[in-house]
């Protein structure tokens, strides 16, 4: 059996339409290998302790986390605060991708310490160069170490 490929991309997003974007502008502009998409908080969470349906998975993080503000049961700035908390997630570089333009959220989560804020263009066409140019920066310009 081939082992699987680590996660490049955790993408939690409730919206499918605006994940289902993502993804293919990610691959289509071959940035990614893999990417998690997770439709709530609480699963990114078990996800990145590979805890409940994630108990098995292999533990290394991915590269990267895009992260929607509003979500279902833990909302995005509680899943920022949780990472941001932790001593073996820190490191992880958040991004928070979001409709909200509003000054209080961006303010909030970069007193969370998101590494950055991104307000998703409601034109399609606009959608895909701004991810692209995120998946490119994030993926192949931006240096992370390695411990």
């Amino acid at each position: 059996m081939p082992a699987v490929l680590p996660v490049d991309v955790l993408l939690v997003e409730d919206g499918s339409l605006d994940a289902e974007m993502t993804m293919l502008t990610l691959r289509e502009q071959h940035l990614v290998n893999r990417i998690e998409w997770l439709q709530d908080g609480e699963m990114a969470l078990d996800y990145l302790y590979c805890r409940g349906r994630f108990a098995g998975r292999d533990p290394v993080l991915p590269k990267l986390v895009l992260l929607d503000l509003k979500l279902p049961k833990v909302d995005g700035l509680e899943v920022l605060k949780v990472i941001k908390n932790d001593p073996q997630l820190r490191q992880l570089p958040v991004v928070m991708l979001t409709s909200s333009a509003e000054e209080r959220d961006l303010v909030a989560c970069y007193a969370l310490g998101v590494n950055s804020y991104v307000v998703k263009p409601v034109d399609f066409d606009k959608f895909n160069v701004e991810v692209g140019k995120l998946g490119f920066y994030w993926m192949l310009i931006n240096r992370v170490s390695a411990t």
